[in-house]
C-alpha cells in the first residue's frame, strides 16, 4: 500500500475526538527546526581549502531576533507533555490488576512512547556509526566529511530531552493531578532560583539543573492543556513576551534562543529562565491560535497533509541535518563557488540550498521512513501475563541508559572513533562507543521488558 494511501485512509476513520491541532503542532514544530538549520548553516572554505561551517545569527547578529519565532521546540515538548498525559491515563484505565498498576503500565508506556521514536534513532544511528568506522579504517575523511561526522548527531539533543520527559511523565502527572497550576509554578520557581545561584552567586555546576526544571515546566503545560485548564493563553503569551524582553534587555541573557558559537552565556545550553519565558509566550501564542486553524484543518485535504507528514516528520527531522550537508559537499565537489554569509550571492544561492536539501531529505526519509512505523502488535497480546516486581525500574533503568548515550552522542559526534574522542556529559567523559552501546542497552532493556509484558502467559 502507498504511503498516500495509508495517509488517506488513516485520514478518514479519524475519531471526531482527536485533537488535530495537537497533530498541526507536532509537524509545524519540527519542520520549522528544519528549516531553521538549513536557513542559519554556513559553509564556507577558507584560504587553506579547509571547510567550515559558521552560523548567520553570529555573521548578522541583527537577524537574532528571527529566533523568538524560530525557536519553536517549547512547542513540541508542550505537545508531548499533552500526548504523554493522555496516553499515560489511557494505559492506566486499561489496567485490570490495580496492585500491579505501577508495575505493569509505566513499562508499556515507555516502549509505547519510544518505539516511533527510537526505532528510526537506531537506524540513523547504525547508518551514520557504519559510516564512520568504514571511513576510519579506509583511513579516508577529511573535509566536509569530517564535519558533517561531527555535525549530523547535534539534532539527538532534542531526542534525550524528550526521553527524559517520557521518564518523568508519572511521577509529574501525579503531581499535577494534585496541585494543578502549583506543581507547574514549582518549576518555574525552581528555574528561576538556579538562574539568581547562577548568576548572583557564582554556583558552580548549578545552572545544568535547568536542563530539567525549564523543559518539564514546558511539559508540564501540556498537562494543563490536557485538562483544558489553559483558558486564557494571551495571558500565558503575553507574561511570556514580557518576561523575556525584560530578562534580556536588563539581565545577563543574549538576544538569541538559540545557541551561538564562542558566546559566554546562552540561553540554550543549559537553558535560563528567559528561555522558560520564550516558550510560555510561544504556547501562549499558539493556543490562542487554536480555534481558527482547528477550523482550517477540517478541510479534508489540509488534514491528509498533516496525516501524511506526522507519519515522517521524525524521519525527516533525523536525516535533514545529512542531506544539507550533502548538498554543500556536492556544491564543493563540483567546484561551485560558497559566497560569504550574509552577502547578496549568499541569500540569492539559499532558495536553491534549500529546494535541493528538501529533495535530498525527501530521497532519505523515502528510504528510512518504514523505521518510523511502530511494530506490529501480537495477535496474542490480550493474555499478557503478570509483570514481573522489577519491570517498572527496569524500564526506568533502560530510559535513563537511552537518555546518556543519546546526549553523550550528541555531544560528541561520530569523528574520532578511533582515536578515543570525547566530550563531557555532566561529569563524565563520554566517548561515541561508550554513548551508542548505553543507548542500545536501554532500548534494548526496554523492549525485552514491553515484550514480556504482553506475551502470553
Amino acid at each position: 500500500m502507498s504511503a498516500s494511501v495509508s495517509a488517506r485512509e488513516l485520514a478518514a476513520v479519524t475519531p471526531s475526538t482527536r485533537d488535530r491541532y495537537v497533530d498541526l503542532l507536532r509537524v509545524a514544530s519540527l519542520g520549522t527546526v528544519v528549516l531553521g538549520h538549513w536557513l542559519m548553516a554556513a559553509v564556507t572554505t577558507g584560504g587553506d581549502g579547509r571547510v567550515e561551517v559558521g552560523n548567520l545569527l553570529a555573521v548578522e547578529p541583527r537577524l537574532q531576533i528571527l529566533t523568538w519565532a524560530l525557536q519553536i521546540m517549547p512547542v513540541f515538548f508542550f505537545v508531548g507533555g499533552f500526548s504523554h498525559a493522555l496516553s499515560y491515563r489511557s494505559l492506566s484505565r486499561k489496567s485490570t490488576d490495580e496492585t500491579d498498576e505501577g508495575a505493569s503500565v509505566y513499562p508499556a508506556f515507555l516502549r509505547a512512547r519510544l518505539q516511533r521514536l527510537l526505532r528510526p534513532t537506531m537506524v540513523f544511528i547504525g547508518v551514520w556509526g557504519a559510516a564512520a568506522v568504514l571511513l576510519q579504517l579506509a583511513g579516508g575523511g577529511g573535509g566536509l566529511l569530517d564535519v558533517a561526522l561531527r555535525l549530523v548527531a547535534q539534532p539527538l539533543w532534542f531526542i534525550g530531552i524528550y526521553l527524559a520527559m517520557v521518564a518523568f511523565t508519572p511521577p509529574l502527572l501525579k503531581l499535577h493531578e494534585r496541585y494543578g497550576w502549583g506543581a507547574f509554578g514549582g518549576l518555574v520557581a525552581a528555574a528561576a532560583l538556579v538562574d539568581v545561584l547562577r548568576f548572583a552567586l557564582d554556583v558552580p555546576f548549578v545552572e545544568f539543573l535547568n536542563f530539567a526544571f525549564v523543559w518539564l515546566a514546558i511539559h508540564q503545560l501540556g498537562f494543563l492543556r490536557a485538562d483544558g485548564r489553559l483558558t486564557r493563553p494571551y495571558l500565558l503569551a503575553g507574561a511570556g513576551l514580557a518576561g523575556a524582553a525584560l530578562l534580556v534587555a536588563y539581565g545577563p541573557y543574549p538576544l538569541s534562543m538559540v545557541g551561538m558559537p564562542g558566546e559566554k552565556v546562552s540561553n540554550m545550553a543549559p537553558p535560563t529562565f528567559a528561555l522558560l519565558c520564550h516558550g510560555l509566550w510561544l504556547v501562549g501564542a499558539v493556543e490562542w491560535l487554536r480555534g481558527p486553524v482547528t477550523r482550517w484543518l477540517e478541510r479534508p485535504k489540509v488534514w491528509r497533509a498533516v496525516v501524511a507528514a506526522n507519519g515522517i516528520s521524525m524521519t525527516a527531522f533525523l536525516w535533514h541535518l545529512s542531506a544539507m550537508l550533502g548538498v554543500y559537499g556536492v556544491l564543493l565537489a563540483l567546484d561551485v563557488p560558497l559566497p560569504a554569509p550574509a552577502t547578496g550571492a549568499w541569500w540569492a544561492q539559499l532558495p536553491l540550498r534549500i529546494a535541493a536539501a528538501a529533495v535530498l531529505t525527501a530521497v532519505l526519509v523515502t528510504a528510512f521512513r518504514s523505521f518510523e512505523r511502530p511494530a506490529a502488535r501480537s495477535s496474542r497480546a490480550s493474555g499478557s501475563r503478570r509483570p514481573g516486581a522489577y519491570s517498572g525500574p527496569a524500564a526506568a533503568l533502560g530510559v535513563t541508559l537511552c537518555l546518556f548515550g543519546v546526549l553523550g552522542l550528541s555531544m560528541v559526534g561520530f569523528g574520532g572513533l578511533f582515536e578515543g574522542r570525547s566530550a563531557l556529559l555532566i561529569a563524565v567523559q563520554v566517548t561515541a562507543p561508550m554513548a551508542v552501546a548505553m543507548t542500545v542497552a536501554g532500548w534494548s532493556l526496554v523492549e525485552l521488558i514491553g515484550r514480556a509484558k504482553r506475551s502470553s502467559a
